[in-house]
């Protein structure tokens, strides 16, 4: 197979090492992984099964070593390419076929290995004793604080004071703004028995962890399913969300359509009479990047397989009231769903 690969990602992948100035190119047999010269000693050491060319001119030497190839074709991806890059590389008149495949790499990610699974069962593993350490500091220091410091504090305790990256801005919401999917941090301040959603996730060896819990804070709260609140409206709305988070994961079969696994949390929200107010769906995958394949959406029909993982997370967001989403990623194993 012949193709071109821009996406760090995606090049991380192919070759167990990446820059933000890269290109990774198979060519029958032969690879290539052409970056320039601040990242040689790196490249050297680090690229496994391939070539490292080191050139500033990265299309160019893509361009040299297309045409030396004599190859007909040569497979990439639109969604990484900018338009101006794409004619860089193609600037000398290559004579060949360009195939767009949208999500080239994701289609061959989804379906993780052995060593990709534990990895990404360590970064979820770090990511939830994260979660209890961040409901430490919350009972000691969060209470009167905004929604921006306990977003700070929340980003120090994943990233373990800068020992790990982040999957994604953490969301720290309370109350109304907890409406909002992906809310931005405000001046709400958080008193006992608000609601408050957390939906955040760190990196362990470039693989991602996400993880949401909605909790009401009391002053012994714990990031745990098991949750009371004092209005009965959302407390209706939580316990339809948990009901739909484990309904999926205890039905979730290997071979089933990401649709039918996205109904298995859509119905029970729809039949408790908040359906319109479940406004997402019920997953995605994760990997490398935070949002890969599968998806699980309504409008699916990838068939679920085992050594795919992706997250669970319905919601109900109620505008200016309050919102719910209970979120866990899992693998396909043994034909189930295994919460990791």
């Amino acid at each position: 197979m012949n193709y071109i690969v821009k996406d760090e990602n995606a090049i991380y992948y192919e070759c167990s090492y990446s820059s933000d100035n890269a290109l990774f190119l198979k060519l029958g047999s032969e690879a290539f992984f052409i970056t320039d010269s601040r990242y040689e000693i790196e490249a050297k050491e680090s690229v496994n099964g391939a070539t490292v060319i080191i050139d500033r001119d990265l299309y160019g030497q893509a361009n040299k070593l297309i045409k030396s190839s004599n190859i007909k074709k040569l497979k990439y991806d639109p969604k990484e390419w900018t338009i101006w890059a794409f004619e860089k590389l193609k600037e000398d008149a290559l004579k060949i076929k360009f195939k767009a495949v949208p999500d080239f790499s994701h289609k061959k990610r989804i379906v993780k290995s052995s060593e990709e699974l534990l990895l990404l069962k360590k970064a979820v593993t770090l990511g939830a004793k994260a979660f209890d350490e961040f409901a430490e500091i919350i009972k000691k220091h969060g209470f009167d604080q905004d929604e921006r410091m306990l977003t700070f504090m929340a980003k120090a305790m994943l990233s373990q004071k800068g020992k790990y990256e982040l999957s994604f801005e953490p969301i720290v919401a309370v109350n109304a703004n907890a409406a909002k999917p992906h809310a931005l941090p405000t001046d709400t301040i958080l008193s006992k028995k608000d609601l408050l959603l957390v939906d955040a996730g760190l990196k362990y060896k470039r693989y991602c962890s996400d993880r949401t819990r909605t909790i009401s804070a009391r002053k012994d709260f714990e990031f745990g399913y098991e949750q009371r609140f004092k209005k009965k409206k959302i407390q209706k709305a939580y316990d339809l969300v948990l009901k739909a988070h484990d309904n999926a994961i205890a039905k979730a079969r290997s071979g089933m359509k990401a649709k039918e696994i996205d109904a298995l949390t859509r119905d029970i929200i729809e039949k408790g009479g908040m359906g319109k107010y479940y406004v997402h769906s019920t997953g995605h995958g994760v990997g490398l990047d935070i949002h890969e394949m599968p998806y699980i959406s309504s409008k699916s029909d990838t068939i679920v397989e085992d050594g795919m993982v992706y997250t669970i997370e319905p919601g109900i967001y109620v505008p200016n009231e309050f919102g719910i989403r209970i979120e866990d990623m899992v693998a396909m194993q043994s034909g189930r769903a295994v919460v990791l």
